[in-house]
């Protein structure tokens, strides 16, 4: 029986719900405009909500970041309601929060059906997609933010220093053990953590996992940071910018594809050993950039980020190792391609569902595959002093140009569903239309502790 702090597996959750050791159970999900929404239960009424479910309101799937409610063609109003039904074999319990464990939710409607707004079945749709076309994916997400003191409202940096300098790591080295600690307990691993570039920033890279429990470990570790940050006195904000004037924090998703051959990216005859089909999965990728910003970093806050010379990925190019291209291909080091070789999506914040990153990031390379889409030519250097000769276009440089491409994406579209595809434009029109008067300092001070 489970007593510490650790994840429950699959097999045999059904039982270990009886003996889990926490008192209270979180149930979360994640609205379109990446908000992670819950509802709890007591311990005692797990069994009874997973197999019934917990009531829960369909106008979440058309909330802003600012809880506005917006109104699609499909989804939100007063109307309706819908069942939340905890992962059993997802089930964690916390070492960040005693007494609790976390168990992220499926959406299904009353009379059983799953919801065609969910968005981690979504997810899960599109990983058996590429399951029937015979390739297996690993993601992980890189997840950066920025350390404030808890006693302000404002955001007062909890610790100076150079970029990536141990100066950083001193007032911090407490903090990080304690987080990787709770973190492991919780059945994450972490390959690495480390100060970054930004105002207070931080960085940890998890293990790469499958593409739905990729997204879960995201929403598990940054609950786990913020919790562990409060325990500390400080606060944790994965806004997209906290200093509209500096660099901001992402939220990279690395991916790697693989056949019954082995990896699509190491190899083959192609550019750095890509086979060809793994060329083509990159290239359906790179031409869905412009409408994958919409999707995981669409909100206006975002595109304070989103600046060229920042290696915030605005350029829809690829590059081996190239950090300002927003598709990066990374091989690994010499004789570990075929288990290292991934590929990087820069252009991504913590303002974007993580399930409808994965899945999005699938279903542009399984369209890719599909079509045999030619990879075309890298680029080396920094796009924003090329020539016009060389010119690389620009990503969406503002939310309503991102909400527009991701209109126009017939990929995106087909894969989401009428439903699902709506009601995230409609919020990202939504959020574009309150914020359009707004100052960098207002996006700023909008979103700080919003995600």
């Amino acid at each position: 029986m489970p007593t510490t702090a650790e994840r429950i597996p699959a097999d045999g959750a059904e039982q270990a719900v009886d003996h889990i050791d926490a008192d209270m159970i979180a149930l979360s999900f994640v609205d379109n405009a990446g908000i992670t929404r819950v509802k709890t239960v007591p311990a005692a009424r797990l069994r009874h909500a997973a197999r019934f479910g917990v009531g829960v309101s369909p106008c979440f799937e058309t909330f802003t970041f600012d809880d506005a409610m917006a109104v699609g063609r499909y989804l939100g109003g007063p109307d309706g309601d819908l069942r939340i039904v905890p992962d059993l074999g997802a089930l964690t319990v916390l070492a960040c929060q005693p007494g609790w464990a976390l168990a992220p939710a499926d959406k299904y409607t009353q009379d059983g059906a799953r919801f065609v707004g969910c968005q981690r079945g979504f997810a899960a749709r599109q990983v058996a997609a590429a399951g029937a076309a015979g390739l297996q994916l690993s993601m992980s997400f890189e997840t950066e933010w920025s350390l404030g003191r808890g006693d302000t409202a404002g955001f007062v940096p909890a610790f100076e220093g150079p970029a990536y300098g141990i100066q950083r790591l001193g007032p911090v080295a407490d903090y990080a053990r304690d987080l990787v600690a709770a973190l492991t307990r919780q059945g994450l691993t972490v390959e690495q953590f480390h100060p970054e570039y930004a105002l207070a920033q931080l960085e940890i890279s998890l293990a790469p996992d499958d593409p739905v429990a990729a997204a879960d470990a995201a929403i598990l570790l940054r609950h786990t940071i913020r919790q562990v940050s409060a325990a500390a006195g400080w606060r944790a904000s994965f806004a997209p910018s906290v200093d509209p004037d500096g660099a901001g924090s992402g939220a990279h998703l690395h991916f790697s594809v693989h056949d019954a051959d082995g990896s699509l990216f190491a190899g083959g005859a192609g550019p750095y050993g890509m086979r060809a089909p793994g060329a083509a999965f990159l290239a359906g990728v790179l031409r869905e950039l412009p409408a994958l910003v919409a999707v995981g970093a669409g909100n206006p806050a975002s595109f304070l980020r989103m600046r060229p010379s920042r290696w915030a990925g605005v350029w829809q190019c690829w590059g081996r190792e190239t950090r300002e291209a927003a598709l990066r291909f990374v091989t690994g080091v010499r004789g570990t391609e075929q288990w290292a070789a991934n590929a990087e999506v820069k252009c991504l914040d913590a303002t974007g569902n993580p399930y409808l990153i994965v899945g999005a990031v699938i279903a542009a390379g399984l369209a890719g595959v599909a079509e045999n889409l030619p990879l075309p030519d890298e680029i080396t250097g920094d796009p924003a002093h090329f020539d016009a000769a060389a010119a690389v276009p620009r990503l969406p440089e503002d939310a309503v140009q991102a909400a527009r491409r991701l209109a126009d994406s017939h990929v995106l579209a087909a894969a989401m569903g009428p439903e699902l595809h709506d009601a995230l434009l409609t919020v990202r029109d939504a959020e574009a239309q309150r914020c359009r008067e707004a100052t960098p300092h207002e996006l700023v001070e909008s979103t700080l502790w919003r995600f």
